[in-house]
């Protein structure tokens, strides 16, 4: 199906030595068992650390950042300075100034600016996200189609359908794991038809999503950094190849659009890979730990689950009040662009900024009692977990309507869905979600 790329797009992914560290595997050597924030001085919380997250107890660390040091610096070796903003309005106030706070340097803590680290992927293979100005604007209208409204509406009865004919098939009575058999099936689905990938191919998608963040090490998602970086050459191989037949064709799907928009047909498949991963990863991680978020919360808080039983029509106020509550993406990075006051901080030019959606999204100010799952919330929709300003999420409206068309199809269908376990929790600090989580149903 794919070809080979050529020895140019081959080298642009660089070798990467066997004692390579990157950001996010330096401060997973921090260990399992971070104290509570009450138990650390100020100066040593650090949110960054991926097993808060895995063994959910971020809580604490954000809420004692919040009325303590809502601005907090802390430092790696190999990613140098970087500043946790972890108020809601500070975090809006940041994000609406793309001249000062840049995401031209990446949305993840990554290398100090300016090193030339092992394993770093060139300036030119920024996804749109990762970049500024008409640059952004320009590669992100190209696809901006694919979710605008009017193909949502046409999206919308296929979106049904496939949910339909999934949840009829589930188990009733039997111990299965909802994040595989439904979360994961249903937008990878979805992001096939986004791309016009091949179903039977379909898994792939999530395989390459999965390891986009994931941290290497022994029984992880990736062993290496190494083997990491072969799957994505994997990915680069096989998008190449739709890259290859679709150009100069028309078409609706994701790949068409980005091989003849008039911003990104130039580009190689390695230039293009940001992009395809970006859109893979907004597709598929996003929208499926909200789905399984859902099942979860309501299992945390069956009164709120009483609530859509009783009146469905709660399902529309029930969306943004998921969304916010999981928050599936817990931080998003910005570069300082000078030296900048923020907060009483002083912060330098190139420090990394990380804007924790998952801290905004409880802050007390705006979402009193925010750790809770409320379906009455008044004002649920302000989150933020699709961001804020230029890069505004733009498939925010589709991770909705799968949500809800989720529960409007399921609601008719079972009295419950009870968690059996505890889930298994993404070892990560940027992707905030689930890997499994075992249930079981019972029909009307």
């Amino acid at each position: 199906m794919a070809a080979s790329p050529d020895t140019h797009e081959t080298q642009a992914l660089p070798p990467i030595a066997d004692d390579f560290q990157t950001p996010e595997m330096e401060q997973a050597k921090k260990g399992a068992g971070v104290p509570d924030a009450n138990d650390l001085a100020l100066e040593d919380i650090n949110p960054l650390n991926a097993h808060l997250y895995r063994e959910d107890r971020f809580a604490s660390h954000f809420a004692r950042l919040r009325a303590e040091d809502p601005v907090h610096f802390n430092e790696l070796e190999t990613s140098g300075r970087y500043w946790s903003i972890t108020r809601y309005d500070d975090i809006k106030t940041i994000s609406s100034q793309p001249e000062i706070f840049s995401s031209a340097e990446g949305i993840s803590l990554g290398f100090k600016v300016g090193t030339e680290a092992q394993g770093g992927f060139p300036a030119s293979q920024a996804p749109f996200i990762s970049q500024d100005g008409n640059k952004h604007d320009e590669q992100r209208a190209t696809v901006q189609p694919s979710v605008a409204p009017r193909n949502l509406a046409k999206l919308e009865p296929m979106i049904r359908k496939r949910t339909q004919e999934l949840l009829d098939e589930l188990p009733e009575g039997a111990t299965f794991d909802w994040v595989d058999t439904v979360s994961i099936e249903l937008t990878t689905l979805m992001l096939a038809t986004l791309f016009d990938f091949p179903l039977e191919d379909r898994r792939k998608l999530t395989r390459w999503s999965d390891i986009v963040f994931a941290i290497p090490g022994p029984g992880g998602v990736v062993e290496t950094q190494e083997q990491k970086r072969s799957e994505l050459m994997e990915c680069v191989q096989y998008f190449t190849g739709l890259w290859a037949e679709r150009r100069g064709k028309e078409g609706n799907d994701l790949v068409t659009m980005l091989a003849n928009g008039e911003s990104t047909k130039h580009l190689s498949a390695a230039e293009q890979l940001g992009n395809l991963l970006l859109l893979i990863v907004g597709g598929n991680d996003t929208t499926r730990n909200t789905m399984t978020g859902s099942v979860y919360g309501f299992d945390k808080y069956p009164d709120e689950f009483a609530k859509i039983q009783a009146d469905p029509g709660m399902i529309k106020k029930m969306v943004p009040e998921i969304v916010r509550w999981q928050t599936p993406l817990s931080y998003m990075r910005r570069t300082a662009n000078q030296d900048v006051e923020f907060g009483g901080k002083q912060i330098k030019k190139h420090d990394q900024v990380l804007l924790w959606y998952l801290s905004a999204n409880r802050d007390e100010d705006v979402f009193p009692n925010g750790e809770v799952l409320d379906l009455d919330r008044p004002n649920a929709a302000r989150h933020l977990s699709f961001g804020w300003g230029p890069h505004f999420c733009m498939g925010s409206r589709l991770a909705e309507m799968q949500l809800r068309v989720l529960w409007e199809e399921a609601l008719p269908r079972f009295e419950r869905v009870e968690v059996v376990e505890e889930p298994e929790r993404i070892f990560s600090s940027f992707v905030h979600g689930y890997a499994t989580l075992p249930i079981q149903i019972r029909r009307k």
